[in-house]
């Protein structure tokens, strides 16, 4: 039974993968447009119609209640994942710390926020310790279990705690994309985990020139 609950989770991500790359590559799927892209730079577009961001209502490293309000004005840079995290996590927070360097004076107009999906292992103070071994920049959040839920399904975000369950050391089986909101908030680019620092800082760079 363990075993087939472990399958379905991978099988679960799998199908969420390829969902999404066929949605990229046939936007006719879903009978609409892509919205548009920018040639030359990283970052991807989605389907018109397809909704990718949203409202949430969060804690942040200082203990304060925060919302996606908060950041109205600044471009955020959303990234889901765990401070347990073995290997994706911490490659792709070194990378948008990296990115951060290279955008100069314009990382100052960016949030760059990591939301957990392990709100039960990541406190406050988990947290805060966390991100700060990557980048003072970083914004560390979490929140209720219903709170990350809503924030997950906001950004199309899948998370699942994988085997042993019943352990301290378990593991969270989760989606990994990098989300480029607008000042405005509005979804503006989805960047693929792997994307280099460097078109990384590219393709924001290019989205705050587009706007």
């Amino acid at each position: 039974m363990l075993r087939y609950i472990r399958w379905s989770a991978y099988t679960l991500i799998v199908v969420i993968l390829v969902a999404w790359a066929a949605i990229w590559r046939y936007p006719n799927l879903l009978g609409g447009t892509v919205q548009t892209a920018i040639s030359g730079v990283a970052g991807l577009a989605v389907p018109a119609g397809v909704s990718v961001g949203g409202p949430f209502a969060l804690t942040d490293t200082n203990g304060h209640a925060v919302t996606d309000a908060s950041y109205r004005g600044r471009w955020m840079l959303v990234y889901f994942g765990y401070t347990f995290c073995p290997d994706v996590c911490p490659t792709e927070l070194q990378a948008v710390a990296a990115a951060l360097d290279k955008l100069g004076p314009d990382a100052a107009k960016i949030a760059p926020l990591f939301i957990t999906v392990d709100p039960e292992r990541d406190t406050v103070a988990a947290l805060a310790d966390y991100v700060k071994l990557f980048d003072e920049r970083l914004i560390g959040l979490t929140g209720t279990p219903d709170q990350i839920s809503a924030a997950a399904r906001a950004y199309r975000v899948y998370y699942a705690k994988a085997t042993p369950k019943d352990s301290s050391s378990y593991l969270m089986d989760h989606s990994s994309f990098l989300y480029l909101m607008g000042p405005d908030g509005t979804f503006r680019a989805l960047f693929r985990q792997g994307t280099s620092p460097q078109d990384l800082a590219d393709g924001i760079r290019a989205r705050m020139a587009a706007s």
